[in-house]
């Protein structure tokens, strides 16, 4: 009897020790585990003369990206059909939302003082509706930053298209981590809101 209880009693030790190890374990997995990183994207002063032109007031409606980018962690394509994805590489918001934000910001000062409204800001009459969307944002591995981009400016009720244009636009990516993948995006931008500005002011 006393040898079963002694038995019983190494096993409840052996269990206790063996949770302890485990729970020592995760502890230290835990921290080692490298840290979540968050980006954001910043406007980009213009590159070209500021429009003076007067013309009818312009609000961007929406920015509309491909499925595969709208995720929260930041996409690197590191081969012809191949993505990087990093777990602790996230955008601090959803990407369509920042890159609707930070076009915005770009065209405010590119466009006639208050030719622009921004988005989900009551419209004055006769506002016209500007929709942009991206037909792919390719960030390579080798360093490259390239977007593919169409926009539609629409007018009247009923709403019509009054001008539709695509561009091609690229930026390297000064660096290997996600904040310069950011930044080269936020070039990106801001060169696109040069040619959107050029193309409504004769619109």
């Amino acid at each position: 009897m006393m040898r079963r209880q002694a038995s019983r009693a190494s096993i409840a030790r052996l269990l206790r020790a063996v949770v302890l190890v485990g729970i020592g374990l995760g502890i230290t997995a835990c921290g080692h585990s490298a840290p979540t990183r968050y980006v954001t994207l910043n406007a980009t002063p213009s590159q070209a003369p500021l429009s003076t032109a007067a013309m009818a007031p312009v609000q961007l409606s929406a920015v509309h990206i491909p499925a595969v980018l709208d995720r929260p962690e930041v996409v690197t394509h590191v081969a012809p059909n191949r993505l990087a994805i990093d777990d602790n590489d996230r955008w601090g918001a959803p990407l369509a939302q920042m890159m609707r934000s930070t076009l915005a910001q770009d065209l405010l000062p590119r466009l006639p003082a208050g030719a622009f409204v921004f988005p989900d800001a009551p419209a004055p009459a006769g506002t016209r509706t500007l929709v942009v969307t991206v037909l792919d944002c390719n960030a390579s591995a080798g360093g490259t930053l390239t977007l593919q981009v169409a926009w539609t400016l629409l007018a009247g009720q009923p709403a019509r298209t009054t001008l539709t244009q695509e561009a091609a636009l690229s930026a390297p990516v000064e660096g290997h981590d996600a904040a310069s993948q950011a930044a080269a995006l936020s070039r990106v931008l801001g060169e696109l809101a040069d040619r959107i500005a050029a193309s409504i002011a004769v619109h």
